[in-house]
This record gives C-alpha cells, structure tokens and sequence, in this order.
C-alpha cells in the first residue's frame, strides 16, 4: 500500500496530518484513527523517532545487564553465583533486537492497518492547513480539513568550540548504535544522557571513561542529595567526574583518537567523545514560517498544545520546549488529539484537558536510579511557596534491604504549608523507578498529606518509605 501510495501525484486531503512520527505523532494519530478521523503520517527517518531508535529505549537496553549485574552482587547468595563477566556482545545484540534492528516495516503496517496513510518524506508547512512531503519520487501535496500536528522532536547540541564539529563526535545516535566499547571514552556534559551513557559503555567494557562537566557539582537541578548519591554510584564504577572543566578546543588525531584542550592549556585524550550538552528544536525548514511562526526554536503552545491564536496547528513533544521526555510527547499527544476531537465533532465545549506543567514525573536510569516529579524545595521557594523538604534513608526500609545489602539512597518530598499538599517527591537509589507514579498521583491530585497517611503500603516493600516521610506531618 505505502509504494503505491508514493506513486500518486496529487493533491490528498485529510482530516488530520501529522509531521513526525515519533512517540507523539504515534500516539496523537492512535487516538485520532479510533475516532473516525482520516489521518496522514510523515516521517523523514524511522517510526517511533529519537526516542525508540536512537535514545531512551537501546540506552535502557544497554543500561541494564550492568545494572541486573551490580544488583545481583549486593544481595548474599546471588552474588556468590556471579562466575563470569558481563557479555558485552550479547546485550548489544539484544539492544538490537529490542529495536527492531531499526526496521520500522511492522510499525507502519499496523498504522496502515489502522487506517492511516504513511508518507515517508519530508514534511513541511505550505500555507494554512497545507503540507508538501517530498519524497524520493517527487512531491506531494496534502491539505488538512481540521488540524496540523508537529510532531518533529529535537536534535543533539554541538558546542561552538573550534574544531569539534569536524572532529566527529558521537551524540546519543552513535552512542546507542555502535557495537563495540571504546577502550576510552569521553562524555562532554553531565546530564541525564551523558551519566547514563557513560555507565553504559563503562559497563560494557570500556577501561576508561570520564565525564566532563561545566558545572561544580552533578544534577544541581534536583534535591542536594541526589548529585551527592550519583556521583557516589560512578565512582563505585570507577567512572572519573571532572567539574567545572571548559572545553577550548579539539581535533581528531591522525591515529582516530580525540584529543581535547581545555581553557587551562591542559591536553586530553580519548578513544571517542560523546558530546550530550543538550538538545535544540527540531523546527528549522518545515515551513513554520510560513504561517507565521518563528522557526529555529522551541514552538510555543497554549495548554491545548495549539500554537498561538492558529487554532487547527498544533505542536506536541520536544519540539514546544515544555519538557523533553518521551513520556510528556505521548501526553501533548492525547490532550491534542482530544482537543481536534472535540472540534471536529463540534463539541468544543467538552473538552477540559488543559497540560499540567507541574507535575512533570522523571527518571534518570543510572545506578543510583534517581525518580523525581514535581518541584525541588528550591524551585517552590523560587515561586513564593512557604513550603519545606521532608528527607527519608531509604536504607532504613525493610524492603530496600531485602533488594540490596546495605541499600544506600534517598527520598524526599516537598510540602506546601500554606495547604498540607505535595509540591514534589524525589527518589534515589536501586529499583526506585516505578515508586515515583504514586508521588505523581498525589501530586496531580493535589492530595492532602494528612489523607495520605490513610494510603498504607504493602509489607515488605520499598513503598514503606512514604511512612516515613508522613511521619511527622
């Protein structure tokens, strides 16, 4: 169907056209199908976006056998089972597998066997409710009868230091695509990508790895404590962190290593350099300006996720700026799907789903993991909240040392005073991934602290945490 779709020259009409069919566009065109409504598809690259292809899911893959691994040594009798080293080429294989070999065949028949139209090519604006895909055999034109979703992501940030670019660094698609570890590798940036990646490949056999931060202490962004337990869990490692490190510039050797040259006039060398400083919108050439919208930048959204006063545009995921996380793309994409649901059926008056911006839930997969929602104590005092930081050791929870012999972690929530609400949780330490949905909950629920106490976890589990943090409420 897709080929013989491609050989038509003509202009195709819409309900709905999606530029983008990363996690967002898929979800967005899901929901719109299941609603009677036609959709068109673009995708320039792969079905599933960043996301799936080259970021959080083979990231994931690699990340866990070192994690399984380190989690089975701290717990007395597996531990003692652990006879060999971690193979390398295996997990890789099965990073590989997990994403499908980077084939998205089976993705795009199950959109076309839902109903939608798939157009692989690169789309962009060209007027009110008007797309053009080019596509290898020439252009197509398609306009749309409601709406327009962007749905185009982000891309990696190369730093504007004199010869990095040309240097060939990895960003997070060589990262999670190659299929050996460098015997040394560099991280420049000390983010989320940037301290998982380099657990990763130190996991999977690179001798050396280092982390190169701008700043004077990891994750400054999330409670103190969390930096202080990350950086614990990479020395473990034997991962070096070097803070406030500036970047003057870098070359590629003639041999293929990189060597870099800080602002100190120091030198330092490496097999590879992963550069993981950020991420832009990826809104440049699709037309945005077109229909007045300045491109380059994140697009700004309503809480509709519409674009300004455009009522049939709409930005979901990376490219609008509100958060960069799979999980808040698929979230833009159901309360925009919603919204061109309503209007097209002319029930504009039901629908209520306005993006909630607060209660942003996070994980960093590192070993410690580190799960977050919501405001630090920081930031609510930065809005004139009267509110304050209630702290746990994980560690004294029956349940966390059933997980690990000398469990070490933290948790933390942030209380408004001025109406016994949380405001935020923060949780570090092993396993702690999935206990932050319950600190979600509470947060979009804006649930008193003082009901919480009536919410008891089950014996024996890591969840007995949140006795501890009601304890004195």
């Amino acid at each position: 169907m897709t080929e013989q779709m491609n050989t038509i020259a003509r202009t195709e009409n819409f309900d709905v056209i999606i530029i983008g069919a990363g996690p967002g566009g898929e979800d967005s065109a899901a929901q719109l199908l299941a609603a009677g409504l036609s959709v068109a598809l673009v995708e320039t690259e792969l079905v599933g976006g960043e996301c799936f292809n080259w970021a959080c899911v083979p990231s994931k893959a690699m990340l866990r056998p070192g994690h399984a691994l380190r989690a089975a040594r701290r717990l007395p009798g597996a531990a003692e089972a652990i006879t060999g080293r971690l193979g390398a080429t295996t997990a890789l294989d099965h990073r590989d597998e997990i994403v499908r070999h980077r084939d998205d065949t089976s993705e795009i028949e199950r959109f076309e066997s839902l109903g939608a139209t798939f157009f692989r090519g690169r789309g962009r604006l060209d007027g009110m409710r008007q797309v053009t895909v080019a596509m290898r055999n020439g252009e197509h034109k398609l306009t749309a009868t409601h709406a327009v979703i962007v749905s185009t992501g982000s891309t990696a940030v190369i730093p504007q230091i004199p010869g990095l670019a040309d240097a060939n660094p990895w960003t997070n698609r060589q990262a999670t695509s190659v299929s050996r570890a460098p015997r040394s590798l560099a991280v420049l940036g000390s983010g989320a990508v940037a301290l998982e990646m380099a657990q990763a490949w130190m996991s999977l056999g690179s001798e050396r790895v280092t982390v190169l931060s701008r700043r004077s202490s990891l994750l400054p962004e999330h409670e103190p404590f969390v930096g202080e337990l990350v950086l614990k869990g990479l020395d473990n490692m034997g991962i070096t962190v070097r803070f406030d490190t500036r970047v003057a510039e870098a070359a590629r050797e003639p041999d293929g290593s990189l060597r870099l040259r800080f602002a100190d006039g120091a030198d330092f060398r490496a097999d590879e350099l992963l550069v993981a400083t950020g991420k832009k919108a990826a809104s440049t050439d699709i037309g945005l300006d077109i229909v007045g919208v300045p491109s380059g930048n994140f697009v700004a959204v309503n809480d509709d996720m519409t674009v300004g006063d455009q009522d049939w545009l709409y930005a979901i995921g990376d490219v609008n700026g509100r958060a960069l996380l799979t999980h808040q793309a698929s979230y833009h994409a159901r309360i925009a799907a919603s919204a061109i649901i309503c209007r097209a059926q002319g029930r504009e008056n039901d629908f209520y789903d306005e993006a909630n911006i607060v209660a942003v839930p996070q994980v960093i997969f590192t070993d410690p993991e580190v799960a977050t929602v919501g405001l630090t104590l920081k930031q609510a005092e930065g809005l004139g909240v009267r509110a304050r930081r209630i702290e746990a050791d994980m560690g004294s929870v029956l349940g966390a040392r059933l997980h690990a012999h000398g469990y070490e972690g933290r948790a933390s929530i942030t209380v408004d005073d001025s109406n016994g609400t949380i405001l935020g949780a923060t949780f570090v330490g092993q396993d702690v991934a999935d206990m932050v949905h319950a600190a979600t909950i509470a947060v979009v629920g804006k649930v008193p602290v003082k009901r919480l106490r009536h919410a008891v976890p089950s014996f024996p589990t890591m969840s007995e945490i949140w006795l501890d943090l009601l304890a004195d409420i």
